[in-house]
């Protein structure tokens, strides 16, 4: 009996309007990453995406072809390590698994010519919260955009005059070293734990910027210790890496809410580093504020992922592991 050959089969995507170069990525790294994930031949022509292979592979890359065009349409940037994630929500979801662009949560950083917008229906959830309640709280793993999208947010805020400073903090927690034993004076030894902070702010404004921000202490970025009170008014608070923060720091943390102000704080459960995970700060707030008006609980999983396509599977990896979930 002959062995059942695939039907052959090519299709043409409407391409017209779309940013060719957002489209193919440099040296059409894009369409090669699409045709790798698919096996299949993949090739603009003039304005059109040609997509030829096996009958099977091309249906499965159909979606993901038309979510690149509408992504260059919307001259939303994207590269080939997307192509990856593209692919897994669209096997995971259907084509429901790939998040539309949505003009108002894109966030246009002034002088980046860098636009930000969630990647993902997780992220979408997310930054939705923040731009409608005034405490937030993101709990996911880490490549999430957790800590991203909120320094975005905050950095849009102060460029539209809706705040007037920002406030990054993160608790100085010793996992596995001696704080005492860094060298240099007090700021030099929580620098370490603050710099993920540095590299967020750093990646959203010019350097020249960001240095006479923090001069003016327009922005500032401390350890979470230092935020004993004060109350912050007309400012965007972010509390990162709260999984680490005590059931004390929480709540002396969340009662420096001032008028004007939001807040957002982001954790990962899996990684409290507290000698006990019960005094966790974080651990606490998840149980005890839900359902309080303007506060938003969002959770973010592995399939938000959007790191090197390798984290997801780590991720993943763990929490099989560990006998729990992806959170």
């Amino acid at each position: 009996m002959p062995e059942k050959t695939e039907t052959i089969l090519e299709h043409r995507l409407d391409a017209e309007g779309a940013d060719h170069l957002l489209l193919a990525g440099v040296n059409d790294a894009n369409l090669l990453e699409l045709a790798s994930t698919f096996g299949i031949r993949v090739v603009l022509r003039g304005d059109q995406m040609v997509l030829s292979g096996e009958l099977s592979s091309v249906e499965r890359a159909i979606p993901v072809g038309h979510h690149m065009v509408e992504l260059a349409r919307l001259r939303v940037p994207y590269d080939a390590s997307d192509i990856g994630r593209f692919a897994d929500d669209s096997r995971a979801q259907g084509e429901t698994g790939l998040v539309a662009p949505d003009q108002e949560m894109r966030i246009a950083l002034p002088g980046m010519r860098k636009v930000i917008s969630p990647k993902t229906e997780g992220q979408r959830r997310y930054l939705g919260a923040i731009h409608e309640n005034d405490v937030v709280i993101g709990i996911g793993p880490a490549g999430t955009g957790k800590t991203y999208l909120a320094v975005a947010a905050a950095v849009d805020a102060l460029h539209k005059k809706r705040v007037k400073r920002i406030i990054l903090a993160r608790p100085a927690v010793e996992a596995g070293e001696n704080l005492g034993f860094l060298p240099g004076d007090l700021q030099e030894k929580v620098d370490p734990y603050l710099r993920p902070l540095y590299d967020a702010l750093e990646d959203m404004m010019p350097g020249e910027r960001v240095r006479r921000a923090l001069e003016s202490r327009t922005i500032e970025i401390a350890p979470l210790a230092y935020m004993r009170g004060r109350t912050l008014s007309d400012a965007f608070v972010i509390l990162d890496e709260a999984q680490n923060a005590t059931t004390l720091q929480m709540k002396m943390f969340l009662t420096r809410l001032g008028l004007n102000s939001r807040v957002v704080i982001t954790g990962d459960k899996t990684q409290i580093d507290l000698p006990r995970k019960e005094e966790s700060g974080l651990l606490q707030v998840e149980r005890i504020l839900k359902g309080i008006g303007g506060i938003a609980l969002i959770y973010l999983t592995g399939s938000d992922v959007i790191r090197h396509r390798l984290v997801k599977d780590i991720i993943r990896a763990y929490a099989r592991d560990e006998g729990g979930d992806e959170e």
